[in-house]
């Protein structure tokens, strides 16, 4: 039992590497920062979760003693990526974009970034017909 928990947590712990690696590498050598959003919030963090799975099961299986810390912070890194990508894109489209440049959404409000309150919105806006 030990030796197919030793090499799948080998696995992981490679594969983690891998995975952290390709993410570092592509933060690095994508040209555009839309692009490199995409690096540290895909590959980098599935490759710091398989590490993080890889301690959950080496502390369960060879060591006796289940960790929850692991689980935790595993829990907390892929919640949280998701939210940190969503500002960063929305920062960069706010700094770089205007209303005009973007497309059109299809429905009555337009993007987030660039909406007017609701208690400073005109009666057109309010009605779609600005």
């Amino acid at each position: 039992m030990t030796l197919i928990a030793e090499i799948v947590i080998s696995l992981l712990i490679v594969a983690g590497g891998f995975f952290a690696f390709v993410g570092s590498f592509g933060l690095i050598k994508l040209p555009e920062i839309m692009q490199r959003l995409h690096a540290p919030t895909k590959a980098t963090t599935l490759g710091v979760g398989s590490v993080l799975v890889a301690s959950m099961l080496y502390f369960l299986v060879i060591e006796g003693i289940p960790s929850i810390h692991e689980l935790v912070i595993t829990l907390f890194l892929f919640l949280t990526a998701p939210i940190t990508a969503n500002f960063v894109a929305k920062a960069y489209i706010h700094r770089r974009e205007s209303p005009k440049s973007l497309p059109l959404t299809n429905r009555d409000a337009g993007w987030a970034t660039f909406d007017p309150p609701p208690d400073q919105r005109t009666a057109g806006e309010e009605r779609g017909t600005s």
